[in-house]
């Protein structure tokens, strides 16, 4: 059996570095030497230090933590299952603990973990994915190949997004930061109202179209702004904007049905659409 070292910090009054042994990929086990560290100065070593459990337990989590997958839709149209992950079981581990901590069992403890579930199932992707409620596609010339490039992780970045009634979208949040470590590339982008070249340019394409994919009964925009000059993607007025540090655009799911939002570059063709079930319609609040 394969055996990992984790290195995790622990709060204590020499402020060392604990070193856990891993079995494998998903285990952790304690012995009963490390269990005894927890006392609580002063006393004996009759009581545990609750503050440094506490650290044990936070730092335990993200030692275990595997984010879970969901399900999301291929190009294809075939669903891609959802992947549970995983995490401390936080009650159990912290009864174990204390069993361990005052029963003196001299064994040792292995770290529980449970599953983390999805958001997003099969059964769900297949679900809020039968029903077109809008789309929306803009051009762009493929040989601009720094701008496509852009445009092309941006719409990967939102594709298979699941909006749930109530939530907001935020463009940066779900797109996060436009750089060269991410991939990004320098291209054309309109500032204060003139040409010039960023990290990111061509991915306001991305946003106008997914604005205008989105412009629903159910749908509320919550913020958007226009650029300075027009741009030649969209009519006049049906732009969106989007800088890290400066605009976003923001809309809100007034659907009593979760949305799901599909957006594709291919071929100098960029394309959002968004889908539901067959049941959605415009929540207004009354009976």
């Amino acid at each position: 059996m394969l055996t990992v070292l984790f290195s995790i910090f622990l709060f204590t009054s020499s402020a060392e570095t604990e070193v856990f042994q891993v079995e494998d990929d998903q285990k952790i086990v304690l012995d009963q030497v490390e269990i005894d560290q927890y006392y609580l100065s002063y006393f004996d070593r009759v009581f545990i230090d609750e503050k440094k459990l506490n650290v044990l337990m936070d730092n335990l989590e993200k030692t275990l933590y595997k984010a879970p997958v969901n399900a999301k839709l291929a190009d294809d149209n075939q669903v891609i299952s959802e992947k549970p992950g995983i995490t401390l079981d936080r009650s159990k581990f912290e009864i174990l603990f204390r069993e361990y901590f005052y029963q003196n069992k001299n064994q040792k403890l292995q770290v529980p973990i449970v599953k983390v579930h999805p958001k997003v199932d099969s059964g769900l992707i297949r679900e809020i994915s039968s029903r077109q409620l809008g789309s929306y596609a803009t051009f762009f010339k493929t040989s601009n190949k720094e701008r496509s490039h852009n445009i092309n992780l941006a719409a990967e970045a939102i594709n298979n997004t699941v909006l749930f009634p109530g939530e907001t979208f935020s463009f940066n949040e779900v797109v996060g930061e436009r750089t060269k470590e991410k991939g990004y590339k320098r291209a054309p982008v309109i500032v204060k109202g003139e040409l010039s070249e960023d990290i990111g340019g061509g991915i306001c394409q991305v946003s106008s179209t997914l604005f205008n994919a989105v412009d629903l009964s159910g749908i509320q925009v919550i913020e958007r702004y226009a650029h300075s000059k027009r741009v030649p993607y969209v009519p006049d007025g049906r732009d969106a904007t989007v800088s890290w540090w400066g605009p976003d655009f923001v809309f809100k799911n007034l659907y009593n049905e979760p949305i799901l939002i599909r957006a594709k570059a291919n071929q100098g063709k960029m394309i959002v659409s968004v889908y539901s079930s067959e049941s959605a319609e415009h929540f207004t609040g009354n009976d």
